[in-house]
């Protein structure tokens, strides 16, 4: 387990993420019971709405959560470079974590920002293991 003290802000952000997708569910669940959603009907399509944008900011995250624990997994695993892999895991949760403020908020072009901010972390992630692998 010595091997992974390297890692700990990318352990870090495991946790801090898995926090983050439980904060938008508790916000998207508290807004639709606020609204009377009835569960299981889906959500109208409406930018205006906020339970529309609660539930797509939850959404977007679940899309990409899988690919970070796995590109976190695989540099740990393969002993990638610590500063980089730290260093892309915070630009992934800091582009989560402005996407989630700016759909909240209703900025479009803010929000369409951060989501290829925390796609150059994913690609970060993965190009630091690929590059202990063929190195």
């Amino acid at each position: 387990m010595e091997f992974l003290e390297t890692y700990n802000t990318t352990i870090g952000v495991l946790g801090f993420t898995g926090l983050l997708l439980l904060v938008q569910i508790f916000i998207a669940d508290l807004v639709a019971i606020k609204q009377k959603h009835t569960p299981g009907y889906p959500v109208d399509p409406n930018h205006e709405s906020f339970l529309f944008r609660a539930t797509r900011a939850h959404s977007n995250t679940n899309e990409t959560i899988a690919v970070f624990v796995l590109f976190a997994l695989f540099g740990m695993l393969s002993g990638a470079n610590a500063f980089y892999l730290n260093t892309f895991s915070m630009i992934y949760l800091i582009g989560r974590l402005a996407h989630m403020i700016f759909y909240y908020a209703n900025l479009k072009l803010a929000r369409s920002i951060s989501f290829p901010v925390s796609l150059i972390g994913l690609i970060g992630m993965f190009v630091a293991g690929v590059l202990t692998l063929l190195g």
